[in-house]
């Protein structure tokens, strides 16, 4: 069974959706929800469902190994794979070291497009329209130090119509989202333990 910490950002459906997935499961289950931002919404999304939160701050997630705040915790939660779902700050080069392989990401384009710093939620949706493209999607991806950039587990497509509006757009991928990130994370843990 693989101890899972979310680490989310905002409103939390993609965290939801993977806690009530998981609430099921014999491969993992959710330990906690850490969070970057106190008002978040996923914070109470995790407390409706009977899940542990801790939240933090940038400079608690950025400071040294030795001592680092976060890290005590996911010791604390016996961690063994962190999702990162709506995350946005990057993820310390220590944490990734410490977790390789076991750090996965949700992102909604079709990466290498739409991808890197700057590059998330509402703001790729409205490049995806700006630039007339006619399909986007997620990508489901390993974390390594650089920002939406490790090994590619998945990717799904939709197609963007011209008048597709950004938020028509977003509500595409939120539907693959919701789809895939579960299975997707379930599949990649059983290749991990060989079932």
């Amino acid at each position: 069974m693989y101890n899972i910490v979310i680490f989310a950002s905002g409103g939390g459906t993609n965290a939801e959706n993977l806690m009530k997935h998981y609430a099921k499961s014999d491969i993992c289950n959710v330990r906690a929800i850490f969070c970057n931002k106190p008002d978040a919404f996923v914070l109470k999304r995790a407390e409706n469902h009977g899940i542990p939160s801790f939240v933090f701050s940038k400079e608690e997630l950025k400071a040294p190994e030795n001592g680092n705040k976060v890290l005590k915790e996911l010791d604390r939660y016996s961690a063994d794979v962190i999702l990162l779902a709506g995350f946005l700050p990057k993820v310390p080069d220590f944490l990734v070291d410490r977790f390789e392989g076991k750090i996965i990401n949700i992102h909604p384009s079709l990466i290498p497009k739409y991808c890197g710093k700057g590059m998330y939620g509402e703001h790729v949706h409205e490049a995806v329209v700006a630039n007339h493209e006619t399909e986007s999607g997620i990508t489901i991806h390993l974390v390594d130090k650089r920002y939406d950039h490790g090994r590619i587990l998945f990717q799904a497509r939709c197609s963007v119509k011209p008048e597709d509006t950004a938020a028509e757009v977003a509500g595409k991928i939120h539907v693959l989202e919701q789809t895939y990130f579960p299975d997707v994370v379930i599949n990649y843990l059983k290749s991990l333990s060989g079932d």
